[in-house]
């Protein structure tokens, strides 16, 4: 190439008398040819080889981005060379297209880094690792450089003059990569400790994010929120501001119900015979209710008790019973893991009622299956408290009032008053 671009130079040598102006057009005319050339190299042959091996790592390399920039720096090339020939006007360009160079070879380097960051997330060791915030670090101090070397270029000026300069901007450069200094510490301190990783859950309420994150950078944390919409971190601030991370509960493999039912305490009793026989027949209390009456019977004659008087001894409850009931029918449920807690429990009564909380884990972490789990288990509650002959506290409704007023007016013919 270089041989080549002597003899044309000598031979135009030949023609001082030429016009400079068709000078110009030739060597623009060339660069074209020159770009085109390679251009087609680039983007045909050199995609058209990667396209057909059986890897595809060279096709991420070698992406069109960058056969596109490479395929811009032989023109260029071209032009530096013939510089002297342009007008005296245009031979100052020179410094200019010496900077191009060095941009696009920036650009280079960038897009191979980029490569590099999608290759490196493919290898299973390092999906889960911030690892591109680091990369990322080496594309910024290569793009200073650059930046350096270009200002160099164009002021015609040392290098390590202007490095050396720079140490009196210390505090000025500190305050303008401040964020990326304090996402370059988060992200060291996010690796370390294991925080946070592609695909973990999490919810941050300061900045209305809760979903999926789909993305770690140097300066961002992208979080997928459940209604699709994309929520933006700054890096550092999820080591400044708290958030929680569901990533615990995806890997034990439950999800937690914790919700309770209010019990109205005036429905709270204790067994009659009656209701003994009847929930005697429910096949999962049948044992519960013989063995509790044994137990009771035996504590109440061994201690002498007068069971005339309700109060004396031991007896059984219906909401006692109640709980024994749904502790069995939560243990027979195969959509739920035992495993893990597993508790039925009083709650401290309040103004609406007794709580009665079911705290257990559903067997799968899916959104759908879990609340299909916690749905089916609360209507069978729902629905089975009347057994027990236990009420739902309720706030009085429309239904409760015209109830009310209607039994009112069926007792005014009997006692002959108006209310």
């Amino acid at each position: 190439m270089t041989e080549f671009i002597n003899a044309i130079d000598k031979w135009l040598a030949q023609y001082p008398l030429l016009n400079e102006n068709i000078k110009f057009f030739g060597i623009l005319l060339l660069a074209l040819s020159v770009y085109v050339v390679t251009r087609m190299i680039c983007l045909k042959y050199v995609a058209k080889l990667v396209r057909k091996t059986s890897v595809d790592w060279d096709e991420i390399i070698l992406n069109e981005g960058l056969l596109k920039r490479i395929s811009c720096i032989p023109p260029i090339l071209v032009l530096r060379q013939f510089i002297h020939l342009l007008p005296d006007a245009l031979t100052s360009i020179g410094k200019i297209l010496d900077s191009v160079v060095v941009l696009l070879i920036l650009l280079i380097i960038g897009s191979l880094i980029d490569s590099v960051i999608r290759l490196i997330e493919r290898i299973p060791r390092f999906r889960d690792r911030p690892v591109k915030g680091y990369i990322q670090i080496v594309k910024i101090i290569v793009y200073i450089f650059g930046g350096i070397l270009i200002i160099g270029i164009l002021t015609a000026k040392e290098i390590w003059t202007l490095i050396t300069g720079l140490g009196a901007l210390t505090a000025i450069i500190i305050l303008i990569f401040k964020d990326t200094i304090l996402s370059f510490v988060a992200s060291l301190q996010i690796s370390s400790y294991d925080l946070v990783k592609e695909g973990d859950w999490i919810e941050v309420p300061k900045y209305g994010a809760d979903g999926d994150v789909i993305d770690i950078a140097l300066h961002t944390v992208k979080v997928q929120n459940w209604d699709k919409t994309i929520t933006v971190i700054p890096t550092y601030k999820l080591i400044e501001e708290s958030f929680k991370n569901w990533r615990g509960m995806q890997e034990t493999g439950g999800r937690r119900i914790a919700r309770s039912i209010y019990i109205d305490l005036s429905s709270v009793k204790f067994l009659d015979d009656d209701l003994y026989e009847r929930l005697s027949r429910i096949n999962s209390l049948s044992e519960y209710l013989k063995n509790k009456k044994q137990e009771i019977d035996e504590y109440n004659n061994k201690h002498h008790v007068d069971v005339t008087v309700p109060v004396n001894g031991r007896r059984l409850t219906n909401l006692g019973t109640f709980r024994a009931y749904l502790k069995e029918y939560l243990k027979r449920r195969e959509d739920l893991n035992t495993n893990l807690t597993f508790l039925v429990r009083h709650l401290s009564p309040g103004p609406t009622g007794l709580p009665i909380e079911i705290y257990v884990f559903a067997g799968t972490t899916r959104w759908a299956d879990y609340e299909d789990i916690q749905s089916d288990i609360f209507d069978h509650i729902f629905a089975v408290v009347p057994h027990f002959e236990l009420r739902i506290f309720q706030n009085p409704t429309g239904n409760d009032f015209k109830a009310l007023a209607y039994g009112r007016k069926r007792e005014e013919p009997e006692t002959g008053k108006e209310t």
